[in-house]
C-alpha cells in the first residue's frame, strides 16, 4: 500500500494561520493575539490554539468515488485518521479475507484536484480501496457529518454491533499478563508527558497505546477523543500491527460507546480513561469481555468489567 501521492507523515507541522483563502496547509496549532487580564493588569500577547478544521473522508473503488464522512479534527496524522475510521467501521481490514464485506487499502492521498478550492485541498482525503466496487454504503450507519465531540454520533445500536462484530479471542497470562495496579496508576502521567501539542494549547484530547508493562507505543492528539483513537488505530493498521491484542488504550477524557466500539474493532482487551464511562460503554465492554477502567487518576480507579486482567495491589 502507498500513502504518498501527497505527503502526510503525522508529524507536527509549523503552526497554522487563521484561514485566509490562500490555501495554506493547516497545522495542529493556530496562533492568535489575546488580551490577558489578571487582577488589575492587562497585557497583549500571542497565544496558540488547537486548530479545528473539517476533514472530508472519501473512498474510491471501481472508478467511483464517494464521500463517507466529514469530521472536525486537529490537522496532523490525517491518513491515519481516515484509515482508522474505516477500520473501526469494518470497511477495511489488513487482511480482506477476514470478512466478506471488508477490503484492503490500496492508497491514501490528499485530494489536490484543481476543481477544489485551495483551502480544501489538505482537508480532503481519498482512500482508494483494493476492490472492484465500492462497499454497500446504504448499509453503513455513519454516512453523515460528525463533530469533534460527537459521542455516539448516530452509530448503530448495541444490538446491531453484536450482530456484526465477533467477540475478542480470550486473553491468557502469556498473551496479556494481568497488569499491576501500580503500572495503571502511572499511565495518566505518561500520557500527559507525551502530549506535545496539549502543552502548547491546553485544548486537546489524547489517546495512547501502552504495553502491559506500561511502555508507550504511540500517542495521538486531537480536539475529538474519537479522532485521537482513530489516528491510533490507523497507525496500527498502516504499520501492520492490528489486531492490538497485547495493548492497552488510555484516553484523556470520558469513555464513550464509540470509543469502546473502536477498541473492539482493533482487538484491544483493555481501555482506561481518566474520567467516567457511559452506561452504553460499560454494556459493550461487558458483552464483549473488554476490561474497562474509569476515573484512573491520583492512584485510584474503578474497574467496571473483566477485572481479571488487573493485578490488585497487596493489602498493607
Amino acid at each position: 500500500m502507498t500513502t504518498s501521492q501527497a505527503r502526510e507523515d503525522g508529524r507536527e507541522a509549523d503552526p497554522g494561520v487563521l484561514r485566509s483563502g490562500r490555501g495554506t496547509r493547516p497545522g495542529p496549532t493556530t496562533r492568535v493575539r489575546v488580551r490577558e487580564v489578571s487582577g488589575t493588569s492587562a497585557r497583549d500577547r500571542r497565544d496558540d490554539l488547537a486548530t479545528e478544521e473539517p476533514l472530508e473522508i472519501r473512498i474510491a473503488a471501481g472508478g467511483r468515488t464517494r464521500t463517507l464522512a466529514v469530521t472536525m479534527r486537529t490537522p496532523g496524522a490525517d491518513f491515519e485518521l481516515a484509515a482508522g475510521f474505516l477500520a473501526a467501521e469494518g470497511i477495511v481490514h489488513p487482511d480482506p479475507r477476514h470478512t466478506a464485506t471488508s477490503a484492503a487499502i490500496a492508497s491514501i492521498a490528499y485530494c489536490t484536484d484543481e476543481d477544489l478550492p485551495p483551502e480544501a485541498r489538505y482537508n480532503t482525503v481519498t482512500v482508494r480501496l483494493d476492490s472492484p466496487v465500492l462497499p454497500d454504503l446504504p448499509n453503513m450507519h455513519r454516512h453523515f457529518m460528525t463533530s469533534s465531540a460527537c459521542g455516539v454520533c448516530g452509530t448503530a445500536s448495541l444490538d446491531a454491533l453484536r450482530a456484526r462484530q465477533a467477540a475478542l479471542p480470550p486473553t491468557t497470562p502469556a498473551s496479556f499478563p494481568p497488569i499491576p495496579a501500580e503500572i495503571l496508576y502511572d499511565l495518566p502521567r505518561r500520557l500527559r508527558k507525551a502530549q506535545g501539542i496539549f502543552g502548547k494549547t491546553g485544548g486537546l484530547h489524547a489517546a495512547g497505546l501502552f504495553t502491559p508493562d506500561g511502555s508507550l507505543l504511540a500517542l495521538r492528539e486531537d480536539v475529538g477523543r474519537h479522532n485521537a483513537v482513530d489516528k491510533l488505530i490507523g497507525w496500527a493498521l498502516l504499520s501492520g500491527r492490528l489486531p492490538l491484542t497485547s495493548s492497552v488504550l488510555m484516553v484523556s477524557g470520558r469513555t464513550s460507546y464509540e470509543i469502546m466500539q473502536k477498541a473492539l474493532a482493533a482487538g484491544l482487551p483493555m481501555v482506561c480513561g481518566v474520567s467516567a464511562p457511559s452506561s452504553l460503554a460499560v454494556a459493550l465492554a461487558h458483552d464483549f469481555d473488554l476490561t474497562l477502567i474509569g476515573f484512573l487518576r491520583e492512584e485510584r480507579f474503578n474497574i467496571y468489567t473483566a477485572p481479571d486482567r488487573v493485578q490488585l495491589p497487596s493489602p498493607g
